[in-house]
């Protein structure tokens, strides 16, 4: 494949490519001398779940790797001890070792079912940082000076509001910039978000004299709310974790105007078929067809084909045919009334009392099919009734 080639794939669904002019020569020297690219990009295990959205960046390492470069996972086993700052308004708590290697562990499971593991090095902060002097770190931190990061819009923001802005955050980029050094990163991959720490990465490489990075921004994906960006807290997110039918629904489930940003940055559709996609919104298709199709391709990149299609089988049924599916969880119970918010919870439909409350007040709930207007409702207990909670969830209840 001629690296022009190669350059269209990678420029496709990527917000900014910084500098361009420079990667055109990467990819021009790698083909030339047989050496593949390192393409890098950091996590910090802060946590272990992984939506889709977080697979924006991912999925333009797989193509990186599909030309035969290599994808470079950097975990953040120092800089999980302090935590992005980036669009934060407060720090975060740190994060003891166990914690941090029990969630890169279950981080990399979620990205392996996009990167191919033969092509994945996987390296971690402390082969680098665990051997530095105090010497060391400061001649690291005089690359930079303090009107460098004050210009941030995080760190400036922060300041101006009176916020706290502990020192230990004011290294982060930093340390993420060093990271570039310690594996010789030829392409950084990262949410626009990420444009400063990036670009860190390459100043702190011409530090070095070594041959800067090129930064490969994404644009974020937003959430199935189709407002903000996705994120576990607004509960607007699709996790990898989730099942093919949920996967399927909460993707029927986004606003229309969200279908061709999901198609051009969860899905791997080429660049000639996007352009049909938009001409048929363009027209008048109706979009249900086109979200119908969008759906099963999430479902399928994660499950497979089939899976795909038996998303799709079962969200018709339920959906378009409103019929209760076949295999549901029960919930055993001896009594003989329950308070409606009570049972969402005992039965693990809702995670708490406020979650219960909100779905009943949205019309979420419908108990033998009869809609559940009030968060003071009692129900009687019948054996083989069924509770349903959002568009997904049920539970058969079972009488003891």
């Amino acid at each position: 494949m001629a690296f022009e080639q190669e350059l269209k794939i990678i420029s496709r669904g990527a917000e900014e490519i910084i500098p361009l002019a420079e990667l055109k020569d990467k990819l021009a020297s790698a083909a030339r001398i047989g050496r593949p690219l390192r393409i890098k990009y950091g996590i910090d295990p802060t946590g272990y779940d992984v939506h889709i959205g977080h697979l924006v960046p991912i999925r333009k390492m797989r193509e990186f790797q599909d030309m035969g470069h290599t994808g470079v996972i950097i975990i953040g086993d120092f800089t999980a001890q302090i935590g992005d700052p980036t669009g934060r308004v407060e720090s975060r708590p740190p994060l003891t070792f166990a914690e941090i290697k029990y969630n890169s562990e279950k981080y990399m499971e979620q990205l392996y079912t996009v990167l191919k593991p033969e092509k994945t090095e996987v390296r971690y902060q402390s082969e680098w940082f665990g051997k530095m002097s105090m010497v060391d770190v400061l001649k690291m931190m005089g690359k930079f000076t303090l009107a460098q990061f004050m210009a941030h819009d995080t760190f400036r923001n922060r300041y101006e509001q009176g916020l706290a802005l502990s020192m230990h955050e004011i290294m982060y980029p930093i340390l993420q910039a060093y990271d570039s050094v310690a594996v010789h990163s030829d392409v950084e991959l990262g949410a626009t978000e990420q444009k400063f720490n990036i670009l860190c990465g390459r100043d702190m490489q011409r530090y070095f004299g070594m041959e800067q990075q090129i930064a490969v921004l994404s644009p974020i994906l937003i959430g199935t709310d189709g407002v903000y960006k996705m994120g576990k807290s607004l509960n607007n997110y699709i996790a990898v974790f989730d099942p093919p039918n949920d996967k399927y629904g909460k993707v029927m489930s986004i606003p229309d105007e969200l279908i061709m940003n999901y198609f051009c940055y969860a899905t791997t559709t080429e660049a000639d078929e996007l352009e049909k996609i938009k001409a048929e919104l363009a027209s008048g298709t109706n979009p249900m067809i086109l979200k119908k199709r969008l759906a099963r391709e999430i479902v399928s990149l994660y499950h497979g084909q089939n899976a795909g299609m038996e998303a799709q089988v079962a969200f018709e049924k339920l959906f378009s045919h409103k019929e209760v599916p076949e295999d549901i969880p029960e919930f055993c119970t001896s009594e003989s009334s329950y308070k409606v918010v009570k049972l969402l919870t005992d039965s693990g439909i809702c995670t708490g009392t406020g979650e219960a409350k909100r779905l009943i007040n949205g019309g979420g709930v419908s108990y033998e099919g009869e809609k559940i207007s009030s968060i003071d409702a009692v129900v009687d207990i019948a054996d083989g009734s069924v509770l349903r909670g959002g568009k997904r969830k049920f539970i058969k209840i079972k009488k003891l």
